[in-house]
């Protein structure tokens, strides 16, 4: 009598490893609109059309005029592994088309009720297929124009698991916004359009230039502060737009880099811009670019990961190099006058950003004297700083130590640390990040009591904002309300900031906004309010906060120290970074060998 053992290890079933595959390229519904673009723009279509509802929660529909697919090619099209992009492995060497994998339709299918129907030119009759969770896949006749269009409703209906990690709606649609113009940015001569509830949200008919999309998506702002990139070395092409550095930002966006038509994130290319810049850009600043490179295909490696994103070259020092000179060429074949009056004057212009330099190892001792109407340098936002950067907020804003330190300011390192003696211990302190944490810590208590004081500004300040950015604000308008900040709709995609706290000073307003929004877009959720409230003010701290390389007087360097003594000593600001470093009297009597007392 015989038995059969059982394995341990057993074939998944298609239903299950489908799902697994989702995860990999099904995120979010922006990954399902960029599969679906992808595959549109491979198909040769001059008109994308996006429309989504509840942030793509509910339906997503991407419709285009392209070539189509015949009934077999349709129902091939919905199974693993099945593209009409490449042969063999070779093919992997030479590809120039978006999709390639054969995993996005199936994988979208698994996880949602999926709808497809196309007609080809080779047919006048259509073919519409169906199903859901990506089984019982159902085929039928189908009359329309010719073209593709791919429904996919209730998308996680069948992994909750997955759903509970989406965000809200207006944050989902901002990705979706993103996506769209991504695609638009990289194909000028094609019409793409996004609709959300039944509402055009964007609009980029075909144009004949990168500038005239550029322009589209960015505004005539965009014209103004770019400068045109161009650099050829052998196989290596780069073309595009960056800032100049006088008009660098606090805020990142945009940065974007695509390669061979593809969207990508690297850091090999990111740090051949940031060393481009080098000793160009204000402390605290950064550049904003939209840069394009094309490359000979075998020289890169984009089967990384299933959505693309990453790329791997097979001689990144080559890539580095042409980014590094292409965008210094710029910089230094037509220097701009703010670039001379940052680099060649002796002496700064009262809006540069940069600062005289110092020696190693010199210290800058601010005078004695003081005078209450003094200003700080003017900074790279060409506001002044003034003494109210150091205001006294109401007394029940403080904490509540008895007995106040006795403070001697003993000078300025680098325009950058504060060297102070408070009581008998000695202080090395990081100005910006100190002032930074009282500022938190102050806007965080006067937040908890509801005291947070409004300072309205003469004239409300505008600020415009990319339809994805818009679409985020929104949702975060009341929390920035509650904080302080009144910003209001003043257009489809332009704001006005009426107030902000009285405590911020004379700060700009249009930074501060773009830096809250890069902030806030990490976050997962609006649920938790004490935690929501936080990265909030500690933005604003940072912003309105005395920066780096600004040189400060004898009476304001003490009043930093007392604010900061106030507050307990905190010894890391909102973000996490070293505020001081602290030696007490006794370590300076081991130190030097001396006989402790």
């Amino acid at each position: 009598m015989s038995s059969t053992v059982t394995g341990k290890v057993h074939i998944l079933p298609d239903s299950v490893s489908c799902r697994i595959a989702a995860g990999e390229v099904v995120e979010r519904p922006a990954s399902v609109v960029k599969e679906l673009i992808d595959n549109s723009l491979d198909a040769g279509s001059t008109l994308i059309t996006v429309e989504v509802e509840e942030g793509g929660r509910r339906v997503i529909r991407v419709m285009d005029n392209g070539a189509g697919m015949t009934r077999m090619d349709a129902q091939l099209a919905c199974q693993r592994f099945a593209t009409s992009k490449l042969r063999s492995e070779e093919d992997l060497l030479t590809l120039l088309t978006m999709g390639f994998r054969g995993e996005a339709l199936p994988s979208i299918a698994s996880v949602s009720r999926f709808f497809l129907k196309t007609v080809s030119p080779e047919s006048p009759l259509g073919t519409q297929t169906q199903s859901m969770g990506g089984v019982a896949w159902e085929v039928c006749d189908y009359t329309g124009p010719l073209g593709t269009q791919v429904e996919v409703r209730d998308l996680f209906f069948n992994t909750p698991g997955r759903l509970k990690f989406l965000k809200t709606v207006p944050t989902e649609f901002s990705k979706i916004c993103y996506v769209v113009q991504q695609a638009a940015a990289v194909h000028p001569g094609i019409h793409f359009r996004l609709r959300h509830q039944n509402h055009t949200v964007l609009e980029y008919p075909a144009v004949s230039s990168l500038q005239d999309r550029l322009l589209q998506i960015y505004g005539p702002d965009f014209l103004e502060r770019f400068l045109p990139v161009t650099y050829n070395a052998g196989s290596f092409q780069l073309t595009g737009f960056t800032v100049s550095p006088h008009h660098a930002r606090t805020s990142r966006a945009p940065q974007e880099i695509f390669v061979n038509g593809r969207p990508i994130k690297n850091t090999t290319i990111s740090h051949a811009v940031h060393e481009a810049y080098g000793s160009f850009l204000p402390r605290g600043k950064h550049p904003q670019y939209i840069v394009f490179i094309h490359l000979d295909p075998q020289s890169i490696d984009i089967n990384v990961h299933p959505t693309k994103r990453e790329v791997r070259f097979s001689h990144p020092e080559f890539v580095h190099m042409g980014v590094l000179r292409g965008i210094k060429a710029l910089f230094f074949s037509q220097p701009s006058p703010d670039i001379i009056s940052h680099e060649h004057k002796e002496t700064p212009a009262p809006v540069t950003p940069h600062l005289p330099r110092t020696t190693p190892g010199s210290m800058n001792v601010a005078p004695a004297s003081f005078q209450h109407g003094s200003e700080f340098p003017r900074t790279g936002t060409n506001r002044p700083y003034p003494l109210s950067l150091f205001v006294q907020e109401p007394p029940s804003v403080y904490g509540s130590r008895e007995q106040p330190c006795e403070v001697h300011s003993l000078g300025q390192i680098h325009h950058t640390y504060l060297l102070g003696q408070i009581d008998q211990d000695l202080f090395i302190v990081d100005q910006h990040t100190a002032h930074e944490r009282v500022r938190f810590e102050r806007l965080l208590r006067s937040w908890k009591k509801k005291e947070i004081l409004q300072q309205s500004l003469l004239i409300p300040e505008p600020v415009e904002l990319l339809p994805h950015q818009g679409e985020l604000l929104e949702e975060w308008l009341p929390f920035l309300a509650q904080a302080g900040l009144d910003v209001e709709r003043f257009g489809t995609t332009s704001y006005v900031v009426r107030a902000i706290p009285a405590m911020l000073g004379n700060i700009s307003v249009g930074s501060l906004i773009l830096e809250l929004l890069d902030e806030l877009s990490e976050w997962q959720s609006t649920d938790a309010l004490d935690n929501t409230i936080k990265p909030i003010l500690a933005t604003m701290a940072c912003q309105s906060a005395v920066q780096a390389g600004r040189p400060m007087t004898q009476a304001e360097i003490t009043i930093l120290l007392q604010d900061w003594a106030q507050e307990s000593f905190p010894m890391t600001c909102p973000h996490g970074r070293r505020v001081a470093i602290k030696h007490s009297l006794e370590e300076l009597h081991t130190i030097f060998a001396r006989p402790l007392k």
